[in-house]
C-alpha cells in the first residue's frame, strides 16, 4: 500500500455525514443510522439540540413552565439519537467539503470534509472524514436588523437573549425593551414574563396593512397547529407588557460611557423615545445558506420572506449530486417540520446508496410527508404578515450594514450609485461580506441596498461568491492535516 493510501485508510469512511444537531440533523441522522447507513452528525455546539432545542439535555432552566413544551419536545429527538449508533462529533465546525475523485468503476466516491474541534479552551484541531452523502442542516439565522445603534453594548438580537436563557439561566435586568416583529419576538416575551423578568415595551414594527394582506390565508391558519398556541402566548404578552404598535422608525443611542442608553422610535407619525439598559432585536429568521452556497448548490430568492434559500426537491435533494438539505436552512417552516424533513431526506439518501428501494422510500417517507403538510399549513399567513417592512431591511445614511469592516449603508449606496453590480463587486469597494462573519450579518442587506439603489430585482443582483474555508481557521490547523489531494486543494484555496 502506497503512502497516499495509507492516509486515505486512516481517515473515516461514512455512507452519510449530517452537518447540524437541530430537529432536522437529529431526526435524519437517527433515521439513516437506523436504516443502516454508517451516519456521522457533526455539530458546532457543544451539545445537540440546535437553536431551538438548545442545551435542552442541560439547560439550568428546569421549570418546564419557563421555557415551554415546545421546548422540551427536543428531549424527544435525543434519546432515539443516542441509541442509532450514529457518531456524534461536538464543539466541531465544518470549514471545507471537497468532492473526491470518482472511485475506480467511474462511480462517484463522495466528500472530504475538513473541521476543527475545539474543547477545553485548546487550540483547535483539525481533522478529515471522507462519506458519501451530505445532509446539510444548518438551520436559519436571525435576519439582519440594521438600524442606527444596533451595534452598541446593550443592545442583542432577541435569539442571542433566547440562548442565554437556554444555556445559562441568565435574563435581563433593569429596563428592557424588545423591538420588531415576529413570532419569535412574542415567544421571548413570554417566556421572560414566566422567568419574572419586567418588560417595559414591546415596539412592534408590524404594519396594520400587513394584516389585511395576509387576510387571504385566514383559512389555512385557523386549521393550523400555530393558531392555539400563537393566541395563549400573545394573550398572555399583551396583558402584561406595553405594546406600541406601527413602529416606523428606530435608534439606539448610548450615554456618555458608550453604553446603550435610549431607545428613539416613531409611531403614528410621531417621534419618541424611552430610556432603556438592554434592547432586543428581531425581524425573523432567514435560511443559513454559507455552507450550502461554498458547496455550490444552486439558490433562489424567496419573494415571501425576501431572502435567499437553496432550490431542493421534496426529497431534499439539491443541484448538487450528493448533497441533499434539511430543515430551516432549506426555507423557513419552523422546528416540526424541520424534523419530518430530516427524516425524509433520510430514507432518500438510503435509496440513494441502495440500502432500500423506491417502493420501500415511499412507505417510510408516507407518514412524515403527511405530518410536514400539517405541520407547514398556515405558513404563508404567518410570512405575509410578519413580512419585515422595507425601511428596516434597507437602511439609509451612518448606519452600519457590514459590521466586520463597519461598512455603512450610505457606503454601499454610494458603491451602487457608481456602477458597483454586485455584492461580490463590492468587496473590492469595501470589503463588504470579507470579515470573520463571511457575510451572514450583511450579505442580504447589501443585496437589496444594491437593488434599490439600481432599481433592479434582488435575485438579479445576486449574493456574495463563497469559498472555502467558510469559517477561520488558523495555519496551525490546517498544518495538522493528512496531506490527501483534496485537503492540498483546500491549502491552495485558502492561500489565494
Amino acid at each position: 500500500m502506497n503512502d497516499m493510501a495509507s492516509i486515505s485508510a486512516e481517515i473515516p469512511q461514512y455512507d452519510l455525514l449530517v452537518v447540524g444537531a437541530g430537529p432536522a440533523g437529529l431526526a435524519a441522522a437517527t433515521r439513516a443510522a437506523g436504516l443502516g447507513l454508517s451516519t456521522a452528525l457533526i455539530d458546532e455546539q457543544p451539545a445537540p439540540g440546535g437553536q431551538i432545542y438548545r442545551a435542552v439535555g442541560s439547560t439550568p432552566v428546569q421549570d418546564r413552565n419557563i421555557l415551554g413544551a415546545d421546548y422540551w419536545h427536543g428531549l424527544e429527538l435525543l434519546e432515539p439519537f443516542a441509541r442509532s449508533g450514529a457518531r456524534y462529533l461536538s464543539s466541531a465546525t465544518v470549514w471545507s467539503i471537497n468532492r473526491l475523485e470518482p472511485q475506480a468503476d467511474g462511480q462517484p466516491a463522495g466528500f472530504e470534509v475538513a473541521y476543527s474541534v475545539s474543547q477545553g479552551g485548546e487550540e483547535p484541531q483539525a481533522s478529515l472524514l471522507h462519506c458519501r452523502h451530505i445532509i446539510l442542516a444548518t438551520g436559519a439565522q436571525e435576519r439582519p436588523f440594521p438600524i442606527p445603534g444596533w451595534t452598541l453594548p446593550g443592545v442583542i438580537t432577541a435569539g442571542a437573549g433566547q440562548i442565554l436563557l437556554k444555556t445559562s439561566g441568565v435574563v435581563p435586568e433593569g429596563r428592557t425593551v424588545l423591538a420588531g416583529g415576529g413570532p419569535l419576538l412574542y415567544l421571548l416575551a413570554y417566556q421572560y414574563l414566566n422567568a419574572g423578568v419586567k418588560l417595559d415595551a414591546i415596539l412592534e414594527t408590524t404594519a396594520s396593512s400587513q394584516w389585511l394582506q395576509a387576510l387571504p390565508h385566514a383559512w389555512s391558519f385557523l386549521r393550523s397547529p400555530y393558531l392555539g398556541k400563537g393566541l395563549t402566548l400573545m394573550r398572555a404578552v399583551r396583558k402584561a407588557v406595553p405594546i406600541v404598535s406601527g413602529v416606523t422608525a428606530l435608534e439606539a443611542l448610548a450615554g456618555e460611557n458608550g453604553q446603550l442608553a435610549e431607545v428613539r422610535y416613531t409611531a403614528g407619525g410621531q417621534s419618541r423615545s424611552m430610556a432603556v439598559d438592554q434592547l432586543l432585536l428581531h425581524q425573523g429568521v432567514v435560511p443559513n445558506t454559507n455552507l450550502s452556497r461554498a458547496v455550490g448548490a444552486e439558490h433562489a430568492w424567496n419573494d415571501l420572506q425576501d431572502c435567499w434559500e437553496p432550490v431542493v426537491d421534496a426529497w431534499g435533494a439539491t443541484s448538487v449530486p450528493q448533497l441533499s438539505i434539511a430543515g430551516d436552512g432549506a426555507g423557513i417552516a419552523g422546528a416540526m417540520a424541520a424534523e419530518h424533513r430530516g427524516r425524509i431526506a433520510a430514507v432518500h439518501v438510503a435509496t440513494a446508496l441502495g440500502r432500500i428501494d423506491a417502493a420501500a422510500r415511499d412507505r417510510e417517507a408516507a407518514p412524515h410527508q403527511a405530518a410536514l403538510a400539517r405541520a407547514t399549513r398556515g405558513r404563508e399567513f404567518l410570512e405575509v404578515l410578519y413580512r419585515p417592512p422595507a425601511q428596516f431591511r434597507r437602511p439609509v445614511g451612518d448606519t452600519i450594514v457590514c459590521r466586520c469592516e463597519e461598512a455603512t449603508a450610505e457606503q454601499v449606496r454610494h458603491a451602487a450609485r457608481i456602477g458597483c453590480q454586485g455584492p461580490n463587486q463590492m468587496k473590492a469597494f469595501l470589503r463588504c461580506g470579507m470579515g470573520p462573519c463571511q457575510g451572514r450579518f450583511c450579505g442580504l442587506t447589501v443585496t437589496e441596498l444594491i437593488a434599490d439603489e439600481q432599481q433592479r430585482h434582488p435575485r438579479d443582483v445576486g449574493y456574495y461568491r463563497l469559498r472555502f474555508p467558510t469559517k477561520p481557521v488558523t495555519l496551525g490547523e490546517i498544518a495538522t492535516l493528512p496531506q490527501t489531494p483534496a485537503s492540498r486543494e483546500a491549502v491552495v484555496r485558502f492561500k489565494k
